[in-house]
């Protein structure tokens, strides 16, 4: 139950349109749902002002759909991160109303349109082609999350002049994700010339000595520019949540 949805319940007694007895079994249901593999976190939403999100990977196509048809019981959107496209097309075939995308991996259950929550936009702006997919994660997670976001891509410190063109919209952006592998260097020169935060996603993207994005989270961790913070290595989403509560701030 999210935090309106609460507020509708509660409102509905105080009117008298709804039994209190009935209400309490209701909430009876609210801070968890068992389900043959998984506990799921009903009560998230509410305490946290997002609801819970399923990490796919992993995942069989029947634990992912089991667990967002729990979601979605208790009145809330189900999304569903790392899903290749094979346990997406399993997943659709189980709930019908999934929306896939492939490009950032996300399954969808809940409305077409989200309502805008955030006061900004969040600005994702990524190094490479190869960074991409993280890249879209981000995007995703953020739009589903209730966010306006300007994508800006291809733009690493190897051919700086692009990033350059970009930096207007930068600007007017709330809070800015910057996401690079190789040696990582993209995150400290945005830091270095917008006055918003900056959430740094190191890639798995590189060659041998980029040891699978290590050094590219080693690199934003000790990055010179004071505005800039980091999430794990490929987690587009991370960024996106951490963005999406400053930009309701």
């Amino acid at each position: 139950m999210e935090r309106h949805g609460l507020r509708a319940l509660l409102e509905e007694v105080r009117r008298g349109t709804l039994d209190p007895d009935a209400a309490l079994a209701r909430l009876a249901h609210l801070p968890f749902v068992d389900t043959p593999d998984a506990r799921v976190d009903t009560h998230r939403a509410l305490r946290l002002g997002l609801p819970e999100v399923v990490f796919g990977l992993g995942k069989s196509a029947a634990q992912i759909a089991e667990i967002a048809s729990a979601l979605r019981a208790a009145g809330q959107p189900a999304l569903v991160t790392r899903v290749e496209r094979d346990v997406a097309a399993a997943v659709e075939r189980l709930l019908p109303d999934a929306e896939y995308d492939e490009g950032a991996r996300l399954v969808w259950l809940g409305p077409a349109e989200v309502p805008r929550t955030g006061k900004g936009t969040i600005a994702v702006v990524s190094a490479g082609t190869a960074d991409l997919p993280v890249a879209r994660e981000a995007i995703g997670v953020a739009r589903r999350f209730g966010n306006d976001v300007e994508a800006v891509h291809d733009v690493g410190v190897a051919g700086l002049h692009r990033l350059l063109e970009a930096v207007p919209a930068l600007r007017t952006a709330r809070v800015v994700i910057a996401v690079a592998g190789m040696e990582g260097a993209l995150p400290s020169v945005v830091g270095g010339l917008v006055d918003r935060p900056v959430i740094a996603v190191p890639t798995s993207v590189g060659y041998g000595a980029s040891f699978g994005g290590l050094a590219a989270l080693l690199g934003m961790l000790t990055s010179c520019a004071s505005n800039v913070a980091v999430v794990n290595i490929d987690n587009g989403f991370g960024a996106a949540y951490v963005a999406t509560l400053v930009n309701r701030l």
